[in-house]
């Protein structure tokens, strides 16, 4: 494909994105990096049951989707998100219908979030904007890299609703910051500052709100543009998953079995070549689906 093929299969790529987008979710994709803005400014980007179910969609896409590398998620106007629309409008959360067919209750939707995420294929990278409360804080946990400005803050404040943490949070929470602050900032309810945040493992870095997504886009282009998306999506899958082995060895037999994968894969022959005549490596824009679902057996099994 010359120059200018490659140039309208991106657009065509941008156009599909921005059309099956929607509900208050904004895509933009360019150099390979999906950007998922959550875009209702007006309420904080509150998540209305309608947008819950663009944002999902658009993970969906965006793991499916050759044109997409890595993704970014980030809020518009001043906050990155205020959680679950709580308003007492007809069809909000506090009147959904939360008795499935069998009668029991239905799953939490912010689960069903977390584990696409946590499944993903590709890297996700939160780029925090301002306040994140409530789901806005726990589904940046399932994501591989966290930055935030510095008048961002995180508010997990169920506890003070009535309700408990949700999005899988009580897995994720304490594997990313440990149980002690896990207990403090669930329990609590209480506002986290940025810095704090940073400083207990939440966050990669805190950095200027007019340079955030500029550093965020830096982040992903390094992956995009320097990494096997195999062996990425191989890697994000081990590392997360591994946090709940009960000991080193399924780390041993998982690893073993993934290097002798990748060895025999394209990526792995055209790295060496790379390697070799002293030039960057080109990889292809997809992982391969052979290893992965390999891998993701291999996980179901130890």
């Amino acid at each position: 494909m010359g120059y200018d093929g490659i140039i309208d299969a991106g657009r065509r790529m941008s156009t599909e994105m921005s059309e099956l987008c929607g509900d208050g979710i904004r895509c933009d994709l360019s150099e390979r990096i999906l950007t998922i803005t959550f875009d209702r400014p007006l309420v904080l980007n509150a998540f209305s049951y309608p947008m819950l179910n663009a944002f999902l969609r658009a993970l969906v896409m965006a793991d499916e989707h050759p044109g997409v590398g890595a993704i970014i998620v980030t809020g518009s106007g001043r906050a990155f998100s205020a959680g679950t629309d709580i308003s007492a409008a007809p069809g909000g959360f506090e009147h959904q219908a939360l008795a499935a067919s069998n009668g029991a209750g239905e799953r939490d939707f912010g689960g069903m979030i977390a584990l696409k995420m946590f499944r993903s294929s590709k890297p996700i990278i939160a780029a925090v904007n301002g306040a994140a409360v409530g789901f806005g804080s726990t589904l940046v946990l399932p994501m591989d890299m966290r930055f935030a400005s510095e008048d961002a803050y995180f508010c997990f404040i169920f506890t003070r609703r009535g309700l408990m943490p949700e999005a899988c949070s009580t897995w994720f929470l304490p594997r990313v910051v440990g149980i002690t602050r896990a207990m403090d900032w669930g329990l609590s309810g209480r506002m986290v500052t940025a810095r704090e945040a940073a400083d207990a493992g939440l966050l990669a870095e805190v950095v200027a709100g007019d340079k955030l997504i500029a550093r965020a886009r830096e982040a992903a282009r390094v992956l995009v543009t320097s990494t096997s998306p195999t062996s990425l999506a191989v890697s994000r899958r081990a590392m997360w998953s591994m946090l709940a082995a009960s000991g080193p060895e399924a780390a041993h037999a998982l690893e073993s079995e993934g290097m002798n994968l990748l060895r025999a894969s394209a990526d792995f022959r055209e790295a060496m070549a790379g390697f070799r005549e002293k030039r960057p490596a080109v990889f292809g824009t997809a992982p391969d689906a052979a290893i992965m679902a390999r891998t993701n057996r291999l996980i179901g099994e130890l």
